[in-house]
């Protein structure tokens, strides 16, 4: 029988809620107008979900849509090319859009959909991501709101996946072989 995986704590529960907690008091003292919080699918979906309450408390009120946008598929590194495979269906024009994502690393996927709600007339979109890795940038891109700066492993949990496993983790966390052998799944990529 195989052994599950150990899984290497990053960042857990405690010190990610009170990280949310800060960005969202941030966000509101900027008092944007008429804000939308756009969600990155799939990996936002944890830290959107709790940024989006942490928002309330703050006392926003925002409107929320999702974006699914991909540039891995299978695999642990990006192919380069992002695509829409779930588009945003609000109008846009003259919001302040907070864009969300998991995680910050090549740039392409924030840039992709920062520049493609500007062009359909939002009046700002500023960036919310929980992880960023400063060093793998591909394209000019800085964060407006950023959870943690993340050592360059690769990262599953709060929302984040290998092969659409441990989501579910309410931590981001390193998988032990993973770990050991970073290019363990490329070859699945697309």
């Amino acid at each position: 029988m195989n052994q599950p995986p150990r899984i290497r704590v990053l960042f857990d529960e405690k010190a990610i809620a009170q990280r949310i907690e800060e960005i969202a008091r941030v966000v509101a003292e900027s008092q944007p107008k008429n804000l939308l919080v756009v969600a990155v699918l799939k990996g936002s979906f944890m830290f959107a979900a709790d940024l989006i309450r942490a928002l309330h408390r703050a006392g926003l009120e925002p409107q929320v849509e999702f974006v699914h946008l991909s540039s891995y598929r299978t695999g642990t590194v990006s192919t380069g090319q992002v695509e829409i495979l779930r588009d945003v269906e609000s109008d846009v024009r003259g919001r302040d859009v907070l864009l969300v994502d998991d995680i910050l690393e090549s740039g392409r996927t924030v840039v992709f959909a920062k520049d493609l709600l500007m062009a359909r007339g939002a009046r700002n979109v500023m960036t919310a991501v929980l992880l960023e890795k400063p060093g793998k940038r591909a394209v000019t891109i800085h964060a407006d709101y950023v959870g943690f700066t993340c050592p360059d492993v690769f990262v599953v949990g709060y929302g984040m996946d290998v092969a659409h496993s441990y989501r579910q983790l309410p931590f981001v966390g390193v998988l032990d072989f993973l770990d050991k052998n970073p290019g363990l799944f490329d070859e699945a990529k697309t």
